[in-house]
């Protein structure tokens, strides 16, 4: 298949590498990051997108989106796919779908969750929204970059799911830095820590598979000096779009937007920013220290 990925970033990269390890014909444009191996680099995004058959964008937030959607529309053929995989706000998601819709084309919204190592590895989880018609066509592609594609339903849901699921995963790493905190106080180990929550009603993805605290679980950032794999700033910018969407809704979400706030602290006050996420753990263990 002949397919145009823009955005070729942290996230972008190895998902365009594993494309092309498949065997489909990958063109790539991004105004910064270099070209993965057998990605065939295009001057602009408009010159990308000319004979593909699927366009996989890849950005920032949701108005890099809008306009990187402004130029590759009107070039794109008839019929093909414009699929999105970043994360960004309903709305946004949504316009673009139309305007895809609008020239003839057809748009799924597919934000991903597993990180860089997902990337890498293919094990990424796809959200998706759009028509039956349009993820049947990514799905062949979801499948190589990924272990598992939801279709969440019409154009939006994907990134809905996204927003949900993250403001899960925001909450809880807090909930899990605050415990090795207080665990810490209690003078419990933190290796037996572990071995109780990880297989009680305290069990968690963060836990058992993106632990905060080194030493005791699986291999995380935390064993590897917090280098990031998810930017702390990154979780605060899905954190800010679950708030966004839930002021639009009407819903009332506490947890949601205290979270937000305690990684606004975090990373604009505190300096986190560029830190791995799960990075908290040791700014919880200064405060509570003495």
């Amino acid at each position: 298949m002949k397919i145009a990925f823009i955005g070729l970033g942290n996230m972008g990269a190895p998902m365009a590498a594993n494309l092309v390890k498949a065997g489909h014909e990958v063109t790539g444009f991004d105004t910064q990051a270099p070209m993965p191996d057998g990605v065939v680099a295009a001057i602009s995004a408009a010159g990308a997108v000319k004979e593909a058959e699927v366009v996989i964008t890849m950005l920032p937030n949701g108005a890099i989106l809008r306009s990187v959607a402004g130029q590759v529309i009107p070039a794109m053929k008839k019929g093909a796919v414009l699929c999105d995989c970043s994360t960004v706000d309903v709305d946004s998601a949504r316009a673009v779908a139309d305007q895809a819709v609008k020239a003839g084309l057809l748009a799924v919204d597919a934000p991903v969750s597993g990180g860089v190592g997902g990337a890498a590895a293919g094990t990424l989880t796809f959200m998706a929204g759009g028509s039956d018609e349009a993820f049947a066509i990514v799905k062949p592609l979801f499948d190589v970059m990924g272990q598992k594609a939801v279709h969440c339903g019409p154009s939006g849901n994907g990134q809905a799911a996204k927003i949900c699921n993250n403001m899960i995963l925001g909450v809880t790493m807090i909930a899990t830095c605050e415990a090795f905190a207080l665990a810490d106080k209690l003078g419990l180990d933190r290796k037996k820590m572990f071995d109780v929550v990880s297989t009680s009603s305290g069990y968690s993805w963060v836990m058992n598979a993106y632990c905060p605290a080194p030493g005791v679980g699986p291999k995380s950032p935390a064993d590897n000096g917090y280098r990031p794999g998810f930017a702390a700033e990154l979780m605060l910018k899905d954190l800010r779009l679950s708030q966004q969407a839930a002021e639009a809704a009407d819903a009332d979400t506490p947890m949601g937007q205290l979270a937000a706030l305690l990684y606004e602290t975090f990373v604009e006050r505190e300096d986190g920013k560029g830190m791995d996420f799960s990075a908290m753990l040791p700014r919880f263990e200064k405060r509570h220290r003495g």
